[in-house]
């Protein structure tokens, strides 16, 4: 077995069943694993889209004395009645608009005001934070909180699983083994799809492994801390080693220590690492899926789109 194994795996029994489990399960989650990496790939570079999302700070260009905070948030009562005054914020140019946190119930409105005048200048947070937030939100917590987070966990146990079959399902033989690590020309494009889904299984491996065994900590955090509790007399720095599992998650490795002290070339080439790398469950997902197409559903889409002709009559309909 061992020797079939290293030489033609293909025709093993639990080579195939393997296969199937990888199948099934890819068919699975594939559009969570899709949805998951193209949002953490973007979120990446969250710092950069916050700040290219944050507007100028608005100035009031009125005349006259500046409002009281008393008399601010009777304009915000009188622009939204109903609410109450749950915060008010001033800024340390007392002549940039006024962050007034309005609360009716479940409701929440936070709108700035002009400090001059008393009048409303719009949302305090703009569409573009919002938007941001709301993809982390839903990278991180699949826009359900703590129970999100650990459908998240469960997920990435997924992933991992994934990860594991496909990359048994990855060796194709002791005398072919390098010609997975790339593509060829003139194999069609069936065949390039599945030699593009190997590669990309083969170099992103230790990526998606540890980004998944990291989604599962993040996601169900206390089995990791309690098995660091219990190894703590024999391996040091348990904390800090589930605390690295997190920064690497998210390659938040600038000004840590890391090799990368600060903003830079380096910080740059690291993020644009995370994010590419970030991405490669998504293609896998989408070269799987016309592997999928090709080897399952276009014959049978064939086969019902086929007019009743082409089938042979039966002996007793003849």
């Amino acid at each position: 077995m061992w020797r079939r194994w290293v030489q033609q795996p293909q025709n093993i029994w639990l080579r195939k069943a393997l296969f199937q489990v990888h199948l099934w399960s890819g068919i699975g989650i594939g559009l969570y694993v899709l949805m998951i990496s193209v949002t953490g790939s973007v979120l990446v570079y969250r710092n950069e889209l916050y700040v290219a999302a944050t507007p100028k700070p608005i100035i009031s260009t009125a005349s006259g004395p500046r409002l009281t905070d008393q008399q601010l948030k009777d304009a915000a009562l009188r622009a939204y009645p109903g609410y109450r005054v749950a915060d008010l914020r001033r800024s340390l140019n007392l002549d940039e608009a006024v962050d007034v946190q309005l609360r009716r119930g479940d409701q929440a409105k936070n709108r700035l005001f002009d400090p001059r005048t008393g009048n409303d200048l719009g949302e305090a947070v703009p569409l573009g934070i919002r938007a941001v937030s709301a993809l982390l939100d839903l990278h991180d917590n699949l826009l359900a909180g703590s129970t999100g987070r650990t459908v998240n966990g469960v997920g990435a146990l997924a992933v991992l699983a994934l990860s594991a079959t496909g990359l048994v399902l990855w060796w194709p033989g002791i005398k072919t083994w390098r010609r997975s690590l790339r593509p060829h020309r003139g194999v069609g494009w069936k065949r390039l799809m599945w030699e593009l889904h190997s590669m990309f299984g083969f170099w992103s491996f230790a990526f998606i492994v540890l980004f998944a065994v990291s989604g599962v900590y993040l996601g169900i955090s206390e089995p990791f801390e309690h098995f660091a509790q219990r190894v703590e007399p024999l391996i040091q720095n348990g904390d800090q080693i589930l605390y690295w599992l997190s920064i690497l998650h998210f390659g938040r490795i600038n000004g840590i220590g890391f090799a990368c002290a600060g903003p830079g070339l380096c910080d740059q080439t690291t993020k644009a690492i995370w994010a590419l790398f970030g991405l490669a469950p998504a293609a896998m997902f989408a070269t799987g899926a016309i592997m999928w197409w090709n080897r399952v559903l276009r014959p049978r889409w064939e086969a019902l789109a086929r007019p009743a002709s082409a089938f042979p009559l039966r002996p007793w309909a003849q």
